[in-house]
């Protein structure tokens, strides 16, 4: 895969794309970047993916925050993981935002050559709201490319879209999640000190900080993660809350407990792969209780981790059965 500036063109003849945010480049749009590439192949021309470096939202209605499942920078190397040709991110601006379904056509045919374009099952575009497949196949005849409509997904955890995604993650159904992205989800941010009570409990704890804010955050209890240190990937327990049991007031604060490691990685880049949700967080009667709690977490989180581990769920599965996307 090449990526190309907004205003590059493209290399080659007349190229086969399709259009979407591709957040969290779920299992929906795995099949789609496989129908996408089959349809080029089909008929000898490149595939490129149209996406946009901002969530379409933040210009739609500014005023309803919709967090990401993954980062930009993320959403471009899932993507060419993914194998097209090319992908090309665009600035979501209101400019771009104001195009109708036949100029935003237009603009793909005369600055990318595109002959053909492959829409998402239930997905639409331009500012004049066309609702139909046969109407951007009328409109596309105008411009001069042919639209067509990869099929539904229809994998064994349909209907998949960003937007059921985001919700599963902020309800804490970060299993679900995973069935449906075909990967955990993830937050990476840096380690820093934090206030040793998790060390005193005999659970030390690394303090993630610097996590991207504009990320949907999952609910806030206690999961089993798989973490990336550096060379090390390795198992533990995090927890997302405000620790009631240790006073910690209002502030919401990222920790993790490393299984089996005992290394300082303090300062270091950390990713936290969210694999099962073990419970919700509480306030304890007492530091003993905690302990006790925390205990039966570690348990439970070996056992999840290792179901994950032998399980057959491997990243960026396409089980080519159609697509179902969403912005």
């Amino acid at each position: 895969m090449s990526l190309l500036q907004a205003t590059d063109r493209l290399p080659g003849d007349s190229p086969v794309a399709a259009i979407g945010m591709f957040d969290g480049v779920h299992l929906g749009h795995v099949t789609l970047v496989d129908f996408l590439k089959q349809q080029a192949t089909a008929t000898s021309r490149q595939s490129l993916v149209v996406t946009f470096k901002q969530h379409p939202q933040t210009v739609l209605a500014p005023q309803h925050t919709c967090p990401l499942i993954v980062s930009s920078q993320e959403r471009l190397q899932l993507l060419e993981q993914l194998s097209p040709d090319w992908v090309v991110a665009l600035d979501f601006t209101q400019a771009l935002a104001s195009l109708t379904a036949a100029q935003f056509m237009e603009l793909l045919r005369e600055r990318y050559g595109v002959a053909r374009l492959v829409v998402g099952y239930n997905h639409h575009f331009g500012s004049d709201g066309p609702k139909a497949l046969a109407d951007y196949q009328a409109i596309g005849q105008q411009v001069g490319l042919s639209v067509v409509q990869a099929p539904e997904y229809l994998g064994p955890y349909a209907p998949v879209s960003s937007t059921i995604i985001r919700r599963l993650i902020a309800a804490g159904k970060v299993d679900d999640a995973l069935h449906c992205m075909g990967r955990p989800f993830a937050l990476e941010g840096r380690v820093v000190h934090g206030f040793g009570n998790g060390a005193s409990l005999g659970f030390p704890t690394a303090n993630v900080d610097e996590i991207a804010p504009d990320l949907v955050m999952p609910h806030q209890g206690a999961y089993a993660v798989m973490a990336k240190v550096g060379s090390h990937t390795l198992q533990g327990m995090a927890n997302i809350g405000h620790r009631p049991t240790l006073n910690n007031g209002n502030n919401v604060s990222v920790e993790v407990n490393l299984f089996d490691f005992d290394s300082d990685i303090y300062g270091q880049p950390i990713r936290l792969e969210f694999i099962h949700f073990l419970r919700l967080e509480h306030k304890m009667c007492s530091l003993e209780e905690l302990k006790h709690q925390l205990a039966n977490d570690r348990e439970r989180a070996r056992a999840a981790l290792q179901a994950y581990i032998h399980s057959t769920i491997s990243p960026n599965t396409s089980t080519n059965n159609g697509n179902h996307q969403s912005m």
